[in-house]
């Protein structure tokens, strides 16, 4: 039986769409650079981690699934497959929080908002309060 580990999201530019999803959701950050990465950093001839081509979202206290951005050359051209549902307990306010970092709203469905990222994947903040029943 298999168990969910990480979410991997193809990217432009991952550091910059790792900052925005690290501000966006509650209780993660971008994994520190240690030692370690920055030397698998320049094992690629990679100087910067603004260049790294896979950057990691966790959560702080280490549980739940990971983020993962990674570089890919083509852009995105049609809708996601898989995406993301957020809740708030202000749902409004949080699509305004999230439209001053750089999100823009794609369609208001009155129980649930539909947004992009600032790369354009589409995700949903529920203003419904059972989420079970968001997209039904």
């Amino acid at each position: 039986m298999a168990s969910l580990k990480d979410v991997v999201f193809d990217s432009h530019h991952p550091a910059s769409i790792a900052r925005f999803w690290s501000n966006a959701l509650d209780e993660y950050e971008i994994a520190p650079y240690d030692e370690a990465e920055l030397a698998r950093l320049r094992e690629m001839g990679i100087d910067d981690p603004e260049d790294d081509p896979s950057v990691l979202l966790q959560r702080v206290d280490g549980r739940g699934p990971r983020i993962f951005f990674q570089k890919i050359p083509e852009s995105k051209t049609t809708k996601n497959r898989v995406h993301l549902d957020l809740k708030a307990d202000d749902a409004d306010a949080e699509v305004t929080r999230l439209i001053a970092l750089g999100a823009s709203v794609s369609a208001d469905h009155g129980h649930l908002v539909t947004m992009l990222d600032p790369e354009g994947n589409e995700f949903c903040v529920l203003r419904a309060r059972d989420s079970a029943a968001a997209h039904d």
